[in-house]
């Protein structure tokens, strides 16, 4: 499984916690963390029964940018709203690059006062075709999306046929 990649706080290791949950009964799952310098996150999931504890490994790249697509055939870019709704538009390489756009926490929205709409507007504007879901992965929200979306490009890459090789 990928890891998804992201500002701090956006909702990466809980959307790891979930596709885990969701997909380790039907697949041989296994996680990836790429902490800079700790082991929070792969702590957190261990701790949290996402896996078998050896079916998570961390790795430490120390921020090394290249290191990211070579660990990951399918890139997730995680944000939330709480950085409000200008960050779709802003773009970079996350937003329009990425094989996915998770737009997190949007139980927030009105909190935080992000525009979803708008949110939705930039995104599909900066992505053009490239999927986004909005999500609240905490209650389970989108989540569902978020597999559909992976297991569809895993199959769509044929990879799947080598998997039940």
């Amino acid at each position: 499984m990928s890891p998804p990649l992201s500002p701090v706080g956006s909702g990466k290791t809980a959307l790891m916690l979930a596709l885990c949950r969701a997909l380790r009964d039907r697949y041989s799952v296994a996680a990836v963390t790429n902490d800079i310098f700790t082991r929070e996150d792969t702590e957190f999931l261990v701790r949290n029964q996402a896996l078998p504890a050896e079916r998570i490994v961390a790795i430490e790249t120390g921020g090394c940018p290249h290191a990211r697509g070579r660990l990951a055939d399918y890139i997730i870019y995680v944000i939330d709203v709480a950085g409000g709704d200008k960050i779709p538009r802003k773009g970079g390489p996350g937003i329009t690059q990425s094989d996915l756009l998770v737009i997190n926490k949007t139980d927030l929205a009105t909190i935080v006062g992000a525009d979803l709409a708008v949110m939705e507007r930039d995104a599909r504007k900066m992505r053009g075709t490239g999927p986004t879901v909005f999500a609240q992965v905490k209650n389970n929200v989108g989540v569902d999306e978020i597999i559909g979306l992976i297991l569809g490009e895993w199959k769509a890459s044929g990879a799947a046929g080598e998997a039940d090789a």
